[in-house]
């Protein structure tokens, strides 16, 4: 009985690299599928957020940090500025977890939103500030907007499609305190 929940926790973390995986697979992938030159939206971004929210045990900082780092290397990114720019925003909701509990979606695409223009800002900033080539500003802009717009489906996916919700009133966690 005792093992269950740390079966089902290393479940999802392992369910979380598998669509991590496939979804940097993808974005690696020499398809030209869309040849409009419009910026894909990070849809793991959108999940790891929207996963923290809802079951921050289930995502522990390690993992985030960890896959990121892994998706600067393969993406050419400065290795490790946006993975801690990830981590930092999951951790800054992970401590609202709480807070988001009672939220509704609106509310909580505009907090999840204000972490994600934060996290653009900061490392833009950080990429200026050492002179490191950057996309350009409009491109840019358009992606965060892109993955902005797509935080709500992502939500409905993992909700409907992995059955990953926020925890009822009065569940309890894996060691038995109320959520």
């Amino acid at each position: 009985m005792a093992e269950r929940p740390r079966v089902e926790m290393l479940a999802y973390m392992g369910l979380f690299l598998l669509l991590f995986g496939l979804s940097l697979f993808f974005r690696l992938l020499p398809l030209n599928i869309a040849s409009t030159g419009l910026p894909a939206p990070d849809l793991m971004l959108c999940a790891a957020m929207a996963w923290i929210l809802r079951r921050p045990s289930h995502l522990p900082a390690p993992l985030i940090g960890g896959a990121f780092f892994l998706e600067d290397l393969f993406t050419l990114r400065p290795p490790g500025l946006w993975a801690l720019a990830v981590l930092a925003g999951t951790e800054f909701l992970r401590r609202r977890h709480g807070v988001a509990r009672e939220m509704t979606l609106m509310l909580e695409w505009a907090m999840v939103s204000a972490v994600m223009v934060v996290m653009w800002l900061a490392y833009r900033s950080v990429l200026a500030i050492v002179m490191v080539p950057q996309n350009s500003l409009d491109l840019s802009l358009l992606g965060l907007v892109f993955t902005v717009a797509c935080y709500p489906v992502v939500v409905i996916l993992l909700h409907y499609g992995l059955r990953i919700r926020k925890p009822a009133p009065g569940e309890l966690d894996e060691l038995g305190r109320k959520l």
